[in-house]
């Protein structure tokens, strides 16, 4: 593994996909202080502060506008990476984030609560566009060859995971950062918020030490000169014929397709079983409540009765065992196979939501069920991190050939954006209305998930597009 190649691999995860978990996690600690700011503000506008319910609203606005930032990026990337190419693009998102951490950074100090949610919803079209909306993913692909990264025999670097990876190291990140003793103090949630400019910056002073993608150079731009230099430096040799005459055939491979529309995937009656799997498994993906437990992990905690001062210490944990967990995942994947891990991690967090609730109505009864919660919690980030944070992008691609791929990740993506707004959007009512029973919603969501895996999907690992074709029908 030459030191070119996974330095971009690193650079671009930790600025993409380590961006999307931070964000995911950071509004959970200053939740309170960001409401006490929205009513101090409406306050000193209107002579009178918020109600609980409104109060509420605008909070879970905040929160789950990240998501409708992220669905817009990611429609809007593709229009990106053709005119300004990976590096160009990933640039221009870098941007975004430094504009997103300004709003948020200054706020307070202007009495804007407006300018948090435009933050939020910026950074929301910078994850969409780098990392759920592809941009990172093409950026890594574009420099990783079979031959190179492994033939399937012996160890393989495993691409495929590092973002998973980098996305619970940004969830980690997001909940030490937001101990008391750091950034957890009411004076210091603007900072805590604007963090985000920190890997954007690296990302955008580094990215330029780094040719633009070869495969960019050579399929789109034609740019043989420019896309030999690139691999030269990539792979750190100067005999890329053989690489080059690959790229060279899937050029013409590409030319000779007709990329179908997300209507016409849709229409696609052969494609039925497979495009219905790709909805489901991304639905599943964010239905699952493995959001509200990024979101609202204090919230949860609270509620479950853990001492407001171990709150901190204890989401912190939570967070060291989902990297964990996400290096298991990692490693495990190609040995034991997606369908197994996505069906057992579903499970897992299914059993786990249920045990909340278990947990909740019985703790009055029993103090120590309040650790049962925080088991079960732990239970639902490993679960997820094992399986269903990485597998159903490998399906998407195994699931469909290349014509039918772009729109496959669009309906994916879309719902995956959708239901993850939804989710950030509704949970606190949901909590309100339900109290403890609305985390057996989030257990319904994972069975079925996990019934409907275990009987339509089939084993894609090692199997070509014709094979999985001829399961499925």
């Amino acid at each position: 593994l030459t030191f070119p190649l996974l330095s971009v691999t690193l650079l671009v995860s930790f600025g993409s996909s380590m961006l999307y978990g931070y964000n995911l996690a950071v509004v959970n600690s200053p939740a309170e202080h960001i409401k006490a700011f929205y009513n101090a503000t409406w306050s000193q506008r209107f002579g009178h502060g918020l109600a609980p319910g409104p109060l509420t609203l605008l909070y879970a606005l905040t929160v789950s506008i990240f998501a409708l930032g992220g669905l817009l990026g990611s429609l809007l990337v593709g229009v990106l990476v053709e005119r300004y190419g990976r590096n160009g693009a990933l640039s221009r998102s870098a941007l975004l984030v430094l504009l997103a951490g300004g709003f948020m950074g200054f706020s307070r100090e202007l009495g804007s609560p407006e300018m948090v949610i435009i933050g939020r919803s910026i950074t929301g079209l910078h994850s969409g566009g780098c990392f759920l909306g592809c941009a990172q993913p093409i950026a890594r692909g574009s420099v990783s060859y079979s031959h190179f990264w492994g033939d399937g025999e012996g160890f393989v670097f495993p691409t495929g995971s590092v973002e998973g990876i980098f996305i619970c190291l940004g969830v980690f990140s997001a909940q030490v950062l937001g101990l008391p003793e750091l950034l957890g103090k009411d004076r210091f949630w603007p900072l805590f918020l604007s963090v985000v400019i920190v890997p954007a910056s690296l990302q955008l002073l580094l990215l330029h030490c780094f040719p633009e993608s070869p495969r960019y150079l050579l399929i789109e731009r034609n740019d043989i000169c420019g896309a030999t230099k690139a691999l030269r430096r990539f792979l750190g040799t100067p005999d890329v014929q053989d690489v080059m005459e690959e790229m060279r055939q899937e050029q013409r491979s590409l030319s000779s397709l007709e990329m179908v529309s997300v209507w016409q995937l849709l229409r696609d009656r052969s494609l039925r079983w497979q495009t219905l799997s790709v909805a489901v498994v991304n639905a599943g993906m964010q239905l699952s409540g493995i959001d509200a437990i990024w979101f609202y992990t204090n919230a949860i905690f609270e509620n479950a009765g853990i001492p407001d001062s171990q709150i901190p210490y204890t989401t912190m944990g939570t967070g060291a065992i989902e990297v964990v967990a996400g290096l298991i995942g990692c490693f495990t994947i190609e040995r034991v196979g997606r369908r197994p891990l996505i069906i057992m991690g579903f499970c897992a967090m299914g059993v786990c939501s249920a045990g909340i609730t278990i947990s909740l109505l019985l703790q009055a009864a029993l103090p120590w069920m309040r650790y049962v919660s925080v088991a079960c919690v732990v239970g639902i980030i490993a679960g997820f991190c094992m399986g269903p944070a990485g597998v159903p992008f490998l399906m998407t691609a195994e699931l469909f050939m290349q014509s039918h791929r772009p729109a496959a990740y669009i309906v994916g993506g879309s719902l995956n954006w959708l239901c993850n707004f939804t989710v950030g959007f509704i949970f606190p009512f949901l909590q309100m209305s339900a109290g403890a029973f609305c985390y057996l919603v989030f257990c319904g969501v994972c069975l079925l998930v996990a019934l409907y895996v275990y009987l339509v999907i089939p084993e894609t690992k090692n199997k070509t597009f014709m094979e999985i074709s001829h399961l499925f029908a």
